[in-house]
């Protein structure tokens, strides 16, 4: 399935970030609506877009050339919730180290300090809210899904925990290597500062600039002419999402099968460690033959937690989608914002005229009311229309500042997207090929036991 950035509508994937707001904004408006730029300034989103690949390889882990992170162990607590009732929770253990430091030979002790899974989630909430314009990388799942059932999905259980612990560690590295996330303060502060970092985030005050949901469904409905690229990858973001998940399905059902296949093979050594005792020319054959049965079958615990770390890795960009769909949802809104913009100004103005000229052309009450009362006296449309001048000067700024912000977005959003698509291909090929790797191998050691198996019958 091919990332729809790869051939973007009307471009290139980065280039167009400025040029498609023209096309989806409300073209053949008045001059002040978003209208499309001109070649200078096609010129210049072409040029910006050369230079990020540039850019971005520069800025490219900046925190991580100075700064070590890591979530080095995870502890079983209990608490005081918000309610006053008991709690048991695990809190993580996030420390940092200088690179300097290190360079220059010095073994000083990390930084370190304990973090719970919900400061984890308020850190992402943050970024959320203040960087509408980026792919937010997302957190480990809070409770195991597309698990085998021989695997606990108790998220006290500590395999879950250790997957957790590593979940948080890559998140927390995905920020630190984000060419802007990174530079973020509230971050730096989540590294170092244990004490009132909730307040200092709370104080911000970000919850109150989030979209609400109702909010953003209602633009999704509305909007009339969203950018093509976005509605692609609202699309692309939805297949990935369930392509992932049948995959997730696929594996977690042949782990089941494959664990009772092993297990199975423990019959084997249990049968051939009985047949032993009653034979003295074959007895140590098949002992030996027992015993290369019951190693394979206890090999295949490993084996399959092993697998989960792969499969954690599938389930980041399984959550990645929800990350991109949070993209196209602020793109949406702030279209339909634009939409509405330039809309309003659009009826003003012909207000306006109407008043100036007396003549109506579409129906409405103002027209019933003058028919049956009376037509207004010059100085009564007068003042009516200095008051809709006014407003037509402010809804012009307001349509420009609308234009300019859409335009920003995009432009920001889908360098951003291409950045992360780079990152997508890159880990999904590693990942799937370590996959592959660990299959082989799996193979390899099954042939091993019965290449050893036949030697040893053979030698009976």
């Amino acid at each position: 399935m091919e990332h729809p950035g790869a051939e973007s509508p009307g471009g290139g994937s980065s280039s167009g970030g400025g040029s498609t707001s023209s096309t989806s904004s409300q073209e053949g408006e008045e001059p002040e609506s978003p209208g499309g730029p001109g070649p200078e300034e096609e010129e210049d989103d072409e040029a910006a877009a050369a230079a990020s690949p540039a850019t971005y390889a520069m800025m490219e882990d900046c925190l991580l050339k100075k700064i070590e992170i890591s979530v080095a162990e995870a502890e079983k607590r209990t608490g005081r919730n918000a309610m006053n009732m008991q709690e048991t929770y695990t809190a993580y253990l996030v420390e940092t180290r200088a690179v300097e430091s290190q360079a220059e030979g010095q073994c000083s002790p990390p930084d370190s300090l304990w973090r719970r899974y919900s400061e984890f989630e308020l850190l992402r909430n943050y970024l959320l809210v203040n960087y509408p314009h980026v792919i937010v990388p997302p957190l480990p799942e809070k409770r195991a899904e597309f698990v085998w059932h021989k695997l606990a999905a108790d998220n006290m259980d500590p395999d879950f925990v250790e997957r957790r612990r590593i979940g948080l560690e890559n998140f927390l590295l995905r920020v630190a290597s984000h060419p802007i996330l990174c530079q973020e303060k509230i971050f730096n502060a989540f590294l170092t500062k244990e004490g009132g970092w909730k307040e200092t985030v709370n104080e911000t005050g970000f919850q109150l600039k989030a979209d609400s949901r109702l909010k953003a469904l209602n633009a999704t409905f509305r909007v009339k002419n969203p950018d093509r690229r976005f509605t692609e990858l609202k699309h692309y973001s939805d297949e990935l999402q369930s392509v992932i998940s049948h995959l997730l399905r696929v594996r977690a059902r042949v782990a089941d099968r494959l664990y009772g296949v092993y297990k199975v093979h423990g019959n084997y050594g249990r049968v051939f460690s009985e047949w032993s005792a009653i034979e003295k020319e074959m007895g140590d054959g098949l002992q030996s033959a027992g015993h290369h049965m019951d190693v394979y079958a206890a090999s295949i615990d490993d084996i399959l937690e092993e697998e989960e770390h792969y499969a954690d890795q599938l389930k980041e960009y399984l959550f990645y989608a929800e990350a991109l769909r949070a993209v196209c949802r602020k793109h949406e809104l702030l279209q339909y914002e634009l939409e509405m913009a330039a809309q309003d100004l659009t009826s003003k103005k012909q207000q306006c005229e109407e008043l100036a000229t007396g003549t109506v052309r579409t129906f409405s009450l103002k027209g019933m009311t003058s028919k049956l009362f009376g037509q207004e006296t010059p100085e009564q449309r007068e003042a009516k229309i200095k008051v809709l001048e006014e407003q037509i000067r402010d809804g012009e700024e307001q349509l420009k500042a609308k234009n300019l912000e859409s335009r920003d977005f995009m432009k920001s959003a889908w360098t951003d997207i291409e950045r992360f698509k780079e990152q997508k291909n890159h880990d999904l090929k590693e990942a799937l090929i370590s996959y592959a790797v660990m299959q082989i191998s799996m193979c390899k050691k099954g042939i091993q036991v019965w290449t050893n198996a036949k030697e040893c019958f053979s030698k009976m």
